[in-house]
């Protein structure tokens, strides 16, 4: 009966972890870039402040070093264009900005896949700070 109780426990844990955790839609790089030209994204980079200061996709917000005023910085329309991004498409970091985005009530987030390795490796532009 206790294996079958620990068990029972270690199932509904795991499938209360598989349920919160929240896949975000991918976007291209072609409508990101879209959607910087027309200034209707606000992109989270999650790289660390030292990477975002050594090149970030432009526009971009250091995650890191503003999460705990997130909420000032994205926009009142919860329809807005919110995009994380991290390292590479095998990093998942950016979860941490999408959630933090999605339980501020924002519907449109999404990740950019690539990240910033694959912006660099398509030879799009950085912005240095």
């Amino acid at each position: 009966m206790k294996k079958f109780l620990l068990l029972l426990a270690s199932f509904l844990f795991a499938s209360a972890a598989v349920a919160s955790s929240v896949k975000f839609a991918d976007i291209s790089q072609a409508d990101l870039t879209a959607a910087i030209a027309a200034k209707s994204a606000v992109i989270l980079d999650v790289n660390g402040t030292d990477s975002y200061k050594a090149g970030h996709i432009p526009g971009a917000v250091d995650y890191l070093a503003h999460k705990d005023k997130l909420a000032s910085l994205l926009p009142a329309d919860k329809g807005a264009l919110v995009v994380a991004y991290c390292g590479s498409p095998q990093c998942h970091a950016y979860a941490a900005a999408a959630e933090a985005a999605a339980k501020l009530g924002y519907t449109n987030v999404k990740h950019f896949a690539p990240g910033i390795s694959g912006w660099k490796t398509s030879g799009a532009p950085l912005e240095k700070q």
